[in-house]
C-alpha cells in the first residue's frame, strides 16, 4: 500500500467522524436477542475456525483470498438480518458495531503499528543469559504501553540478531512469544486488543495496571526464572561453537521523534477515558461522545506524522510493510460484524440460547464463577482470536464495566488474564505470535510447527496458569 493510499484511507476515517446527525432518538432498531437460535452464531465460529485452521491447511489460499473468506462470513450474517429484520435494523447494528467497536479498535492498532514500525534499533548485544533476560524483561515492559504487535515488531530483530552466533535458541523465541507478545500485554488496555476493547465499554484505564499487575508480575517473574536457568545450561553447553557473524557494537534508535508520537499516543489514549465534555452526537441512532471522536482524529493525526516526518530508509530497514495491518482490518470487519448475534444472546443472559453457558460460569448462589471464566476465556483465546472471546465474556458477566471494576472486579480480571495470558498458548492464540515466527524464519531460523510450539506452551504455561488460578481466582 503506498502511503498517499493510506492517508486517503485515512483522511476517509476522519471524515465518518465528522458526518452529520443521519437520525436521532432513543427507540434504536436493535435486535432483540431472545428471538435469536444459536444458528446465528455460525458466521462467528466460522470466521474464527477459517482464522485458525486455513493458514495451515491451505496457506496460499488463505494468502490471496482471506478478504473474501472473511466477507463471506460477514455477509451470513448482513444478509439474513436484512431479510427478516428488515434493512434498517440490520444497518443500525452494522452501523453501531462499527463506529463505537471497530472503528476505535483498529484506528488504535494503526496508530501503533505505524508509529512503532519508525523506531529503528540498530547495533548488536550478545546474546548472553543476562542480556537475553533482560532484552525479554524490557519487552515484557514495553509491550503494555506501546502494545505486544510494537513491542514485538520492534525488538524481535535485535534479538535475533543477539543470538545469531548461539546453535541452542529456540527457547529464546519461545519465551520472547509467551512474554513479550503475551504476558506484558496485561499493563494497559493500549497492551492488547481485549483490554482496549474493555476500556472502550467503559474500563477505565489504569484498571487493568492496578487490578492485573499482580497476576502479570507473577506470570513474568516464573517465566524470566526459568528462562534464565534453561538459557544458562544451554550457554554453558554451548562454549564458543563459533564466530559471532554480528560482533557487538554501540546500540542506537533511530527515529526518535516516533518516541515523542508514542507517548502522545498514550496521553491521547488517557486522556479520553478522562475528559467527559458531556457533546455527544448520534449517527443513525448510534451516539457518539465528543471525547471517543476526538481521540480518533488524533490517532489518525499522529499516524499521518509519523508518515511524514520519519524517512522511508528507516521503515525499510525495518521490513515495514502493511501487509499485517490489512490483513487485521479485514479480518476484524467480519469479526466484528459476525460477532453481533453472540452479543445480543448473551446481553439477555439467561433468557437467550446461550443459557447453558450462562449457568457454567454461574455458581448456585448466582454470583460468577472466576475459575471457569479464567479457563474458558483463555482455552477459547488459545485457538480462536482473544478480542471477540474476551467481549463474547465481558458480556457474558453482565457487560455493565462499573459494575465489573467494583463487585465483580476478580471476575473481570479473570476474563482479562485469560484473553491476554492464554493467547500464547498457540501460535494463533494472539496476532503478534505468527508475526514473530514468521519473521523469525525468514532470518533463516527454524521455529518448532505448531504442535511442537504447543508441546513448549502445554509443559510451562498450563502449569504456570494453574498456579495463577490457585494464587489469584479461588
Amino acid at each position: 500500500m503506498k502511503r498517499q493510499t493510506l492517508l486517503t484511507i485515512l483522511a476517509l476515517a476522519a471524515a465518518m467522524f465528522a458526518l452529520p446527525a443521519l437520525a436521532a432518538g432513543p427507540d434504536a432498531p436493535a435486535i432483540d436477542g431472545r428471538g435469536l437460535s444459536l444458528l446465528w452464531i455460525v458466521p462467528f465460529a466460522g470466521i474464527l475456525l477459517s482464522i485458525a485452521v486455513m493458514p495451515l491447511a491451505l496457506p496460499r489460499f488463505w494468502h490471496h483470498h482471506f478478504g473474501k473468506v472473511s466477507a463471506a462470513w460477514a455477509l451470513m450474517v448482513i444478509v439474513p438480518f436484512a431479510v427478516i429484520y428488515g434493512v434498517p435494523t440490520a444497518a443500525y447494528e452494522i452501523i453501531h458495531l462499527l463506529l463505537l467497536d471497530y472503528i476505535p479498535f483498529i484506528v488504535l492498532l494503526l496508530a501503533l503499528f505505524t508509529v512503532t514500525g519508525g523506531i529503528h534499533i540498530k547495533g548488536n548485544m550478545h546474546g548472553s543469559p543476562s542480556m537475553n533476560t533482560a532484552l525479554l524483561a524490557v519487552g515484557t515492559v514495553l509491550a503494555g504501553w506501546m502494545g505486544t504487535t510494537g513491542a514485538s515488531m520492534l525488538l524481535i530483530r535485535p534479538v535475533i540478531r543477539a543470538n545469531d552466533d548461539r546453535k541452542h535458541k529456540i527457547h529464546v523465541f519461545v519465551f520472547f512469544i509467551f512474554l513479550v507478545s503475551n504476558i506484558g500485554g496485561a499493563l494497559t488496555p493500549l497492551g492488547d486488543p481485549p483490554l482496549f476493547l474493555g476500556f472502550l465499554k467503559g474500563v477505565s484505564f489504569f484498571w487493568t495496571t492496578t487490578n492485573l499487575f499482580g497476576e502479570m508480575l507473577l506470570c513474568a517473574i516464573v517465566l524470566l526464572g526459568l528462562f534464565y536457568a534453561i538459557d544458562s545450561y544451554w550457554y554453558r553447553k554451548e562454549g564458543h561453537l563459533k564466530r559471532d557473524p554480528t560482533p557487538e557494537s554501540p546500540v542506537r534508535v533511530e527515529g526518535g521523534v516516533n518516541i515523542i508520537l508514542l507517548a502522545a499516543i498514550v496521553g491521547v489514549v488517557l486522556a479520553s477515558g478522562t475528559w467527559n465534555p458531556g457533546v455527544h452526537f448520534t449517527v443513525f441512532h448510534v451516539t457518539l461522545e465528543l471525547q471517543h471522536v476526538a481521540r480518533d482524529l488524533c490517532l489518525v493525526a499522529i499516524c499521518a506524522l509519523s508518515l511524514k516526518l520519519t524517512s522511508s530508509r528507516l521503515r525499510s530497514e525495518n521490513s515495514f510493510s502493511w501487509g499485517p495491518m490489512a490483513e487485521v482490518a479485514k479480518l476484524f470487519a467480519g469479526i466484528f460484524i459476525t460477532i453481533a448475534p453472540a452479543i445480543a444472546i448473551l446481553k439477555v443472559g439467561k433468557d437467550g440460547a446461550m443459557a447453558p453457558l450462562v449457568a457454567l460460569v454461574t455458581n448456585p448462589d448466582g454470583q460468577p464463577n472466576d475459575i471457569w471464566y479464567f479457563w474458558l476465556t483463555g482455552i477459547l483465546s488459545s485457538f480462536l482470536d482473544n478480542a471477540p472471546t474476551y467481549l463474547v465474556f465481558f458480556n457474558l458477566a453482565g457487560g455493565d464495566a462499573n459494575v465489573l471494576m467494583g463487585a465483580l472486579a476478580s471476575t473481570l480480571a479473570a476474563i482479562s488474564c485469560g484473553a491476554v495470558f492464554m493467547g500464547a498458548n498457540t501460535y494463533i492464540g494472539n496476532a503478534p505470535n505468527f508475526m514473530v515466527k514468521a519473521v523469525v524464519e525468514e532470518s533463516g531460523i527454524r521455529m518448532p510447527s505448531f504442535f511442537g510450539y504447543m508441546a513448549w506452551s502445554c509443559a510451562i504455561l498450563v502449569p504456570l496458569f494453574v498456579l495463577v488460578t490457585v494464587v489469584f481466582f479461588q
